[in-house]
């Protein structure tokens, strides 16, 4: 891991009774030994580390490729996020990206490590293909038996046959989607996530559209929706969805990280998300370790302020009771997080300690020698 040259003093967040729900994080696998796809994983693991190094500033960035590049550790990103970070609970997904990485890009088996040695810090999402039919029905109930997982992640694209085609399927399709939610339903998983709005490098933009959210949602209405990188792209529609549908939200992954190099952008989707629905449906998300979650969640909380044109467009300001149902009410809501009994599960545990220290390298973490 790089030497940064300088220790960063955080700042910590004051934000009403200090709760932080990040409300997706991955700890990516990007080894080239884990590439399957050829180019395709191998463009899709550049895309993100660029993601990286063009979103985050000089004290927060990993400055080499093959550094960024690796197998992360769940105990680096546990370190990431509640030693280095005020993130106080993360949710963790299982990646079903098996036809671009061996292990997906990240594991079942690390998941199933989080559950086991996280339990009052991380929340956990199961992750299945739906093109892989019967399969996945099987996939979703041993991982729905072994993580209890708060949702299911999904991707609407995926690398098929020799030449891995980039091949879509729609969230409003009977015949593949539909079966995957009635099971999930069946197995008491109500919140079902899906990556839009970012396309997975350089293929067809179609699968990342949202205009299949609507059907999904009409179709099962005790089912949750969240599209993730909401606000990314397709503002109008994304927030449309919002307002038509009580159980469609989004997941600012990737679009909360444009605040720290790109304010004006991640203010503009903001504003647009505020403008059709208001902030109850609106969810933080770092993605780390895409990025390092303290510097944006830092400014979005000391900092951030829609400018006044956009104030009149979303029509609100960014409050700082905004921001609180932003980083931590609204999912809290929507996962049913009983967010007093998590602040006295983890107020003395080993990451609350070593963040209490104060003054934390980001990029920090060293394994603990063992007798």
């Amino acid at each position: 891991m790089p030497d940064f040259p300088a220790r960063i003093r955080r700042e910590f967040l004051v934000i009403g009774g200090g709760f932080v729900i990040d409300a997706v994080t991955h700890a990516y696998n990007l080894h080239p030994s884990n590439w399957r796809a050829g180019k395709y994983a191998e463009s899709l693991a550049q895309l993100i580390f660029g993601l990286h190094s063009g979103l985050s500033n000089d004290s927060h960035r990993v400055p080499q490729a093959d550094q960024f590049m690796k197998d992360w550790s769940v105990d680096e990103l546990a370190h990431i996020l509640f030693v280095e970070s005020d993130i106080d609970l993360a949710v963790h997904h299982v990646l079903p990206l098996q036809t671009l990485y061996t292990d997906g890009l990240c594991s079942y088996e690390k998941t199933v490590d989080i559950k086991r040695r996280f339990p009052d810090r991380f929340l956990v999402y199961a992750g299945v293909d739906p093109l892989r039919g019967t399969a996945a029905l099987e996939d979703l109930e041993r991982q729905a038996e072994d993580l209890k997982p708060t949702g299911l992640k999904l991707y609407p694209a995926a690398w098929l046959g020799d030449s891995f085609k980039h091949t879509g399927w729609r969230m409003d399709d009977p015949s593949i989607a539909f079966p995957l939610f009635e099971r999930a339903r069946k197995l008491g998983i109500k919140n079902i996530a899906v990556h839009k709005g970012l396309p997975m490098g350089a293929v067809p933009l179609e699968p990342y559209k949202v205009d299949d959210i609507g059907g999904a949602a009409d179709a099962f209405p005790d089912l949750n929706f969240e599209i993730v990188h909401g606000g990314m792209a397709f503002l109008d529609e994304t927030g449309m969805q919002l307002s038509l549908f009580p159980n469609v939200y989004v997941n600012l992954e990737v679009t909360g990280a444009l605040l720290v190099k790109r304010e004006r952008w991640f203010a503009e989707s903001l504003a647009a998300l505020l403008k059709w629905a208001g902030p109850a449906k609106i969810m933080w998300g770092s993605g780390t370790v895409f990025s390092h979650p303290q510097p944006a969640l830092h400014k979005f909380w000391h900092d951030f302020q829609l400018p006044e044109e956009l104030v009149q467009m979303a029509g609100m300001q960014v409050t700082p009771e905004v921001k609180r149902m932003i980083l931590c009410d609204n999912y809290a809501r929507y996962a049913g997080v009983d967010v007093e009994a998590v602040k006295k599960r983890i107020e003395n545990d080993e990451f609350s300690r070593k963040r209490a220290k104060g003054d934390i390298k980001p990029y920090s973490y060293k394994p603990e020698a063992r007798p």
